[in-house]
């Protein structure tokens, strides 16, 4: 079952095209990542998600219903964590989940048994009546996402989750949307961090200029590359001796692409231990001298840079950064 499609979605800010026929299909219980720089259309494409944006054109369904005909009822059945922290420091966090408690209209008995289970889960239970002016950064958004989950979500929107935290708070934090989702609840999250996404999701959709480049597991991403890659660079070789390299080493089995750009040879391989030795020999049978060789497993950074043509830690003209209506 489907908890997220979209079709062709468009969505322009003036002339700036936040999304650019996007296309999305989440599946329900699954730790959904949507991969990309700033402005790569992440945040606008969840803000159309939970409503609050409506798309120029395009489908869009959540949870079987329609964000823009039936908005009500999308917003009674999801959670939403932003990207910044709403958090009033002169409230403690109990004080803040009664707030979410009264603004979904939990009843009193509910409330109270809902709020205790969330402290218990993102562990600040013995912190709850303390201020929120004394939680560090990873108290925070661990607290942000228990006020996420207040209406009990069938499915969690969380943008950028762990913007801004140190490794420890981030790996706890990741612990906690791995319990969310043995508990049933379906995630839909950005990030902007290669390692969170293939360490947390269960599929990825490499986001960049408003479309969706690629989608599928983190493990499917890097295998599409086609092996792992070995990178040789020569010494000062003759074009004929050099075509006669190119032509030995696409004859391997082993070999399954080989690319050349002046002296240097990037090649994808199958992984095996015997890959290397046997390249190296070819090589200096050939009469080339290597000068460096690096071999490396694919990477998301790789699976982005491929399908983007520009690392992720490059910023694009910043779509989300457009002052967009709240009222929308």
């Amino acid at each position: 079952m489907s908890a997220v499609i979209m079709k062709d979605v468009k969505k322009s800010y003036g002339k700036a095209h936040a999304l650019d026929g996007l296309s999305l299909e989440v599946y329900e219980g699954e730790i959904f990542g949507l991969l990309g720089p700033n402005g790569a259309g992440k945040t606008t494409t969840i803000k159309i998600l939970i409503t609050l944006l409506r798309p120029d054109a395009g489908e869009v369904k959540v949870l079987d219903r329609d964000v823009v005909r039936q908005s009500r009822d999308v917003r009674q059945r999801i959670g939403y964590v932003p990207q910044e922290r709403a958090l009033d420091r002169f409230l403690t966090g109990r004080e803040h989940l009664q707030l979410m408690a009264n603004l979904y209209h939990l009843d009193k008995s509910s409330a109270v048994q809902q709020i205790d289970q969330l402290l218990s889960l993102v562990d600040l239970k013995n912190k709850a009546d303390e201020l929120v002016s004394n939680y560090s950064g990873g108290m925070k958004r661990k607290l942000d996402i228990a006020c996420g989950l207040i209406p009990n979500p069938k499915l969690l929107f969380l943008d950028e989750p762990t913007l801004g935290l140190d490794v420890q708070s981030r790996i706890r934090i990741w612990d906690y949307i791995r319990q969310l989702k043995t508990q049933g609840i379906t995630i839909l999250m950005s990030t902007n961090y290669l390692d969170e996404a293939d360490q947390l999701c269960d599929r990825i959709a490499i986001v960049d200029r408003g479309q969706a480049k690629a989608v599928g597991s983190p493990s499917q991403l890097k295998q599409s590359l086609g092996g792992d890659r070995l990178l040789l660079r020569l010494a000062a070789t003759k074009a004929d001796k050099m075509a006669s390299l190119v032509k030995s080493l696409q004859e391997m089995d082993a070999v399954r692409r080989v690319s050349q750009a002046d002296t240097t040879l990037e090649l994808r391989v199958a992984s095996s231990e015997t890959v290397l030795p046997a390249v190296l020999k070819r090589v200096i049978d050939s009469g080339c001298h290597v000068e460096n060789a690096q071999y490396s497993r694919p990477s998301l950074e790789d699976v982005f840079v491929t399908h983007t043509g520009h690392e992720i830690k490059e910023e694009v003209v910043s779509e989300d950064s457009v002052t967009e209506p709240d009222h929308e």
